[in-house]
């Protein structure tokens, strides 16, 4: 049809663009040989004989390669935040332990052309604390935009949140979910009966046990005795 692949085509049009390979360690072999080509030669040549020069793009990938070991080595090494680790010490063992695990899914002449390969620390609470915030971000803007609402989280539904959103394999993976399980469901009871109006802020708490969330009206929450730190609004 006189058009060229997927990949030369896009960096045809676009060349100052970044090309992310994601879980590339699932990529068919095909795929790694021409990534050679492109590391290599900083071009690739499509099916229709036409030559993309890749050296203005940048290229990331990313790999699950050695999340196990870091798993397992964190856990012998007792690496569990970057505060507790002054010196990198034991980044610097868990890094060698991925690092192996690489080199040995990794053919070297592909490794050799990388510029660089950059271990990520495990997530820490904070950070997981800083992602669970940009998630409801995004709720709070749905909920303004749709319903013209504020919404506001305690300090007892965060934990909750948090408790649920993170998993020592996955990361923060689940916390999308964790919010959508029991913030949205929380607001959808309480917007579908009626009792919010625009301009108002709901308040999403947990009981004390932390084992329900729940969301209140500014009423409700004004009726509540032992009134929980908010620590997330964008209250209107």
């Amino acid at each position: 049809d006189g058009r060229g692949g997927k990949l030369t085509e896009a960096v045809r049009r676009k060349p100052f663009s970044i090309v992310l390979l994601d879980e590339v360690e699932k990529a068919h072999p095909d795929v790694f040989n021409l990534l050679l080509q492109v590391l290599e030669d900083g071009r690739l040549t499509d099916s229709q004989g036409r030559t993309v020069s890749f050296k203005n793009t940048l290229i990331v990938m990313t790999s699950n390669i050695g999340s196990a070991a870091i798993t397992k080595g964190a856990a012998g090494l007792g690496f569990q935040l970057p505060s507790d680790d002054p010196d990198g010490g034991k980044y610097e063992r868990v890094r060698s332990l991925v690092m192996e695990e690489v080199k040995n899914y990794f053919r070297p002449e592909m490794l050799n052309r990388l510029d660089d390969i950059i271990v990520f620390h495990q997530l820490a609470r904070a950070q997981i604390r800083t992602i669970a915030d940009i998630v409801l971000a995004q709720t709070a803007a749905r909920l303004e935009e749709q319903r013209g609402v504020g919404l506001q989280v305690t300090e007892r539904a965060m934990a909750r949140i948090l408790e649920d959103g993170y998993d020592e394999d996955y990361g923060a993976r689940p916390l999308r979910r964790a919010v959508t399980n029991l913030v949205d469901d929380a607001l959808s009871d309480l917007l579908l009966s009626g009792a919010v109006h625009p301009g108002e802020t709901v308040t999403i708490d947990a009981d004390e046990e932390g084992g329900e969330v729940f969301a209140l009206t500014p009423a409700q929450v004004d009726a509540v005795e032992q009134r929980a730190e908010v620590v997330y609004s964008s209250a209107l």
